[in-house]
């Protein structure tokens, strides 16, 4: 079983190159075909495919089948849950750890 920060990392990584943004920028407008990806970045389908499963494990992404094309679409709940992460890892004054200062 994954920990927590395993899951989250995943989520992330998702957001961490590129080519993976520039998908997502595209995505924004609506379901892509993989052809009109590959076309778009310029990629080739293997290189589209490395990218694609990273953003479909990480949630943040759908994907279907049409035929021998792959039909992608950014997924409403996986966005909501990728933010709802990084508000809770970045909103400050929200976690109480007891700690005790080196300084005594």
């Amino acid at each position: 079983m994954a920990s927590v920060y395993e899951e989250q990392a995943i989520v992330f990584k998702a957001f961490c190159d590129e080519k993976r943004l520039r998908i997502l920028e595209l995505l924004r407008g609506g379901e892509k075909c993989a052809c009109v990806l590959t076309d778009r970045l310029d990629v080739g389908q293997s290189g589209l495919s490395y990218h694609m499963k990273i953003l479909v494990e990480s949630g943040i992404v759908e994907s279907r089948q049409e035929g021998k094309w792959t039909h992608y679409k950014i997924s409403e709940k996986g966005a909501a849950h990728a933010e709802s992460i990084l508000k809770k890892l970045t909103t400050p004054n929200t976690f109480v750890e007891e700690t005790v200062c080196c300084a005594r």
